[in-house]
């Protein structure tokens, strides 16, 4: 049995870990699988947005696998990826966290690292690891205060405490709570919308808000304007324009 599945509909890709009996937890094979499937992503120009999410109904991800957690800090994407396979990977292009259960430690950072989150009804989120004294090291510490700011993140990583799909989109954290169930469904429709959207400007787009973070407003705009500006050749953004002009929104 795999414990990371691909499936490819269109232009879109989901990735799936695939241990619903852990639920859907990370041991060294699935980081290093993790890792692979990224990349695969990011280097294939036929796919253009990436859904993860977990297999069944009851767990996105609960985080790495505490009873396989030496062999987490020695597989061969470590350095690149970190620990669970993904933290400093970054495929340049949309992704989307479909949470379909329990979210916890470092789910919550694979959560973290996709561009935004849509969560089913069911969904719970809470830095667990905090019981077991166990630190983030793939991207907590940095994504959560981004995404929901300083307090709320060290709100939850400090109490540990276990919060509910409404309250994490209360605090920035989730971007829509859908029935319990549909959380793929909803980011497949959203992830083919935005496939098909001229990709060069959302790219870009994404790009210089992320480099922004890091950036003075003054430095941040001036690299939003390099970036935007070289996408203003893009055939699709031409044609897009030819659209527009013909009435066809």
């Amino acid at each position: 049995m795999h414990k990371v599945v691909i499936d490819d509909d269109g232009a879109v890709r989901t990735i799936t870990i695939n241990r619903r009996e852990v639920h859907n937890c990370v041991d060294a094979e699935t980081a290093a699988s993790l890792a692979e499937a990224i990349t695969e992503f990011a280097d294939d120009e036929s796919h253009r947005v990436l859904v993860v999410t977990g297999a069944g109904d009851k767990a996105f991800c609960s985080g790495a696998d505490l009873k396989a957690s030496e062999s987490l800090m020695s597989h061969d994407f470590v350095e690149r990826a970190g620990p669970m396979g993904f933290a400093r990977l970054d495929p340049g292009k949309p992704t989307i966290a479909a949470v379909n259960g329990y979210c916890f430690a470092g789910g919550m950072e694979l959560a973290a690292w996709c561009d935004f989150r849509i969560a089913s009804a069911n969904a719970e989120f809470g830095a667990l690891n905090r019981r077991w004294g166990v630190p983030f090291i793939d991207g907590g510490t940095q994504r959560f205060a981004r995404i929901a700011g300083l307090g709320a993140a060290l709100y939850l990583m400090e109490t540990g405490v276990r919060i509910d799909a409404s309250t994490a989109k209360e605090l920035g954290f989730v971007q829509e709570v859908v029935p319990a169930g549909n959380a793929l469904d909803r980011a497949r429709e959203l992830a083919e919308q935005i496939a098909g959207y001229p990709q060069a400007s959302i790219r870009a787009d994404r790009k210089a808000a992320i480099e922004g973070l890091a950036m003075n407003l003054d430095d941040g705009l001036l690299n939003e304007r390099s970036v935007g500006f070289g996408t203003l050749s893009d055939p699709e953004m031409a044609e897009g324009l030819e659209r527009f002009r013909r009435g066809d929104f």
